[in-house]
């Protein structure tokens, strides 16, 4: 008979390192930059926005709840190295788990396709009726990501009447996003890849 494994429960560390003055972080003015597993996951985020980081993700909201008005959620898995994961069917199976959404969405759009050397990375967007309070439509957009043996998902949910000054900021995420470039240094932000 098998043991039963205990469950894990991830308790995440924040550290706060001075920079060296010759480092080489760079992003655009009024972002920071999030990196997750040593580099694992990187990408720009607004400089105000929260992160709280839940067992198995990282949160980032505009505003602590109740008063938040988006969600952008982030999660990692690294993948077996010896598998090919340059034949996964992507973009195929973003579509279908976004035909599934139980929200009932009103709206999908096309699987669009982010372009980079060393990662393949798609997303897709929904807009639907979000009735938790008064019915109000809402966007909310999945991000998959395989590269260096790293599955990302990106999820940014946010309303349609805050469209305009939102997307500027997925964009962003997507133009950042780097999967496997390792930091080893954090003071210097030098990465090297896997």
């Amino acid at each position: 008979m098998a043991k039963k494994r205990k469950k894990s429960h991830r308790s995440w560390i924040k550290e706060t390192l001075d920079l060296k003055p010759d480092h080489h972080w760079e992003g655009p003015e009024g972002y920071k930059i999030f990196v997750a597993g040593r580099g694992a996951v990187r990408f720009n985020v607004p400089q105000k926005w929260i992160c709280e980081p839940q067992e198995n993700s990282f949160k980032f909201l505009d505003n602590k709840p109740p008063k938040d008005d988006c969600c952008l959620e982030v999660s990692y898995n690294h993948l077996p190295p010896r598998d090919d994961w340059s034949l996964f069917p992507l973009k195929h199976t973003l579509k279908k788990v976004m035909e599934n959404d139980e929200r009932q969405p009103i709206e999908r759009s096309e699987v669009f396709t982010v372009k980079r050397q060393t990662a393949k990375i798609v997303w897709c967007e929904i807009k639907f009726i979000d009735t938790q309070e008064e019915p109000r439509e809402a966007f909310s957009r999945t991000c998959v990501g395989l590269g260096s043996n790293i599955q990302c998902l990106i999820t940014f949910d946010f309303w349609v009447d805050q469209a305009e000054q939102l997307i500027p900021i997925w964009d962003e995420v997507m133009r950042s996003l780097t999967l496997g470039l390792y930091i080893r240094d954090p003071r210097t932000g030098l990465a090297f890849p896997d």
